[in-house]
């Protein structure tokens, strides 16, 4: 898979354009994998589970794919799923006014992964909700699959992906947001999550315990733990003064990187270790989905995750 390349992103405004050209080079990518055959005619089919009648088996497609499928109807139930993306001021970064209109952030990469995610689960004729959280629950629909509502959706996120002044200050305070949500998903869904999880009381198991509220009437979540891996992660500046902005206080630490690097890194790599940790406690997929690399590190998690619930 090509990595994301905002600025060919960019130069269209129609966001379900770009969605359906991201899912069309996932779907192609997916014939030269072990996927062979799989989910390419997802829109009208599922895969044969042994034991059940024959009727219904498409032969063509098991000519070309190999593979037994079954014709699906449109009266079998299908998916729900509530996507659920981080707005505080940390998911705007990297910040760069000069670049502005070409920059690649956190929020802009989770608004295009959600709106191709959303194109996958349209073809499979899924349900899908939309709830966007920063100080509080900003917004919340329930999952449908009707064509009003999914523009509805992407004009949401159209909103997400439009520059907003750095001086804006939107706190993390995930929790309450997170239990709200909860509460409002009444029927099995998928629940996915894209976040950086930069919540002002991460320290505390209240998070842990808004994440294990998801997995009530038998949810599945996955967490995207959106990062710019190379400054966030890897802490990669070079070797001068920098002036660094806490994004959601407002703080900010004049600093040479080289000085505190090495610190930074165990930091944030004990931050992560105790993301995974409770996340495998509480049976949630954790993926690092890093803004810098392409669609796949979504879309495959969220493929996979897909089948094991078919």
């Amino acid at each position: 898979m090509n990595t994301f390349d905002s600025q060919k992103v960019q130069q269209f405004s129609h966001l379900e354009f770009i969605a359906r050209q991201v899912v069309e080079g996932f779907i192609t990518g997916l014939h030269k994998s072990p996927f062979h055959g799989f989910s390419v005619e997802f829109a009208e089919h599922r895969l044969y589970n042994k034991g059940e009648s024959t009727r219904y088996i498409d032969w063509k497609l098991y000519g070309r794919s190999d593979k037994l499928f079954v014709k699906r109807f449109e009266e079998e139930t299908n998916l729900r799923c509530q996507i659920i993306i981080d707005n505080s001021s940390s998911m705007y970064f990297p910040v760069d006014e000069k670049k502005r209109k070409e920059q690649q952030n956190k929020i802009t990469f989770s608004a295009y992964c959600a709106a191709a995610l959303m194109e996958l689960l349209k073809r499979q004729r899924d349900a899908i909700g939309l709830s966007v959280f920063a100080e509080k629950l900003e917004m919340h629909t329930p999952a449908k699959s009707s064509p009003v509502h999914l523009k509805m959706i992407l004009h949401e996120l159209e909103q997400l992906i439009q520059y907003r002044p750095v001086r804006e200050i939107k706190k993390t305070f995930a929790v309450e947001s997170l239990h709200q949500i909860a509460e409002a998903i009444h029927k099995r869904s998928l629940v996915i999550i894209f976040s950086d999880m930069m919540d002002a009381r991460l320290s505390s198991d209240d998070l842990f315990s808004a994440l294990q509220h998801l997995r009530h009437n038998k949810h599945e979540v996955i967490l995207f733990h959106v990062v710019d891996k190379s400054k966030e992660v890897d802490f990669n500046f070079d070797n001068r003064p920098y002036r660094f902005v806490d994004l959601e206080t407002g703080e900010e630490l004049k600093v040479n990187p080289t000085e505190v690097k090495e610190n930074y890194i165990q930091a944030m790599g004990q931050f992560e270790r105790n993301l995974k940790l409770h996340c495998s406690q509480y049976r949630i997929d954790f993926i690092e989905a890093d803004i810098n690399q392409g669609f796949e590190q979504v879309l495959m998690p969220y493929l996979l995750k897909r089948t094991r619930m078919q």
